[in-house]
């Protein structure tokens, strides 16, 4: 498998005081968001950072930890979906696609693993008590996405929660087949916008029957890292 990770984000939420780096090096208790997830990155030999803000302030872990790298120069114009395609060669027959501003069990592995030959989405379960912790209940409706999953095939993605909060929540990694990337790739050049968000594009995709999903959940543990509330509710959990 090959990891692409995706780490071009400024952190526009974060506090002033959190910019002089880029959001994947924000300092929880000590360490790093990307070095509270060695273990899972030394899982694989193939290793893709695309980088953008502040870039060079990666260099040291880039090369201690082995990975390849890309720019995306464009960070300030464009999203993550449009960083995740400046990669022009996979070295894998299944790409993990993983965000760099998100701490989780190294075991959540296994999940990506059991199901060969398939998109894999990880979902995360009880996720009301991690959102609960980090936001007010208005918030969270505003921030969670919907997710909607049949005969576990994930068939919507984002957009707003009418009324009733969804079982899962989306955790910012996905397994996508060397076939499908591609496919994904000719689907974004085609949709021409390099603002889209990455849910929103990935449910476009579902929408117009580019490629297919299957759910894959977990209630292992998985924090994510927008504000600085986020930053203070993490820094009480992980070590």
């Amino acid at each position: 498998m090959h990891l692409v990770l995706l780490a071009a984000g400024k952190g526009t939420r974060l506090p002033k005081e959190f910019r002089d780096l880029p959001k994947s090096m924000v300092n929880i208790n000590g360490k790093t968001i990307l070095n509270h997830n060695l273990n899972f990155y030394q899982k694989f030999k193939k290793k893709t950072i695309i980088t953008g803000y502040k870039s060079q302030k990666l260099n040291i872990f880039i090369k201690k930890n082995k990975f390849n790298f890309v720019k995306n120069y464009e960070y300030k114009k464009t999203n993550m979906v449009h960083s995740l395609f400046k990669i022009k060669k996979i070295e894998a027959n299944e790409i993990i696609i993983c965000y760099s501003d998100i701490i989780f069990d190294p075991k959540i592995f296994q999940n990506l693993i059991r199901q060969k030959n398939k998109n894999i989405i990880l979902l995360k379960k009880n996720w009301l008590k991690i959102w609960k912790g980090r936001m007010s209940y208005s918030e969270i409706l505003n921030d969670a996405e919907n997710i909607q999953t049949r005969n576990n095939i994930l068939i919507n993605i984002g957009g707003p929660i009418k009324k009733k909060l969804p079982k899962y929540q989306y955790m910012g990694i996905i397994k996508i087949l060397k076939k499908d990337f591609f496919k994904l790739k000719n689907f974004y050049k085609k949709n021409n916008n390099k603002k889209i968000d990455f849910t929103s594009f990935i449910n476009l995709a579902i929408k117009n029957d580019i490629l297919k999903f299957n759910i894959s959940i977990t209630n292992k543990f998985w924090y994510e890292i927008d504000s600085m509330n986020d930053i203070k509710f993490t820094k009480k959990h992980v070590w």
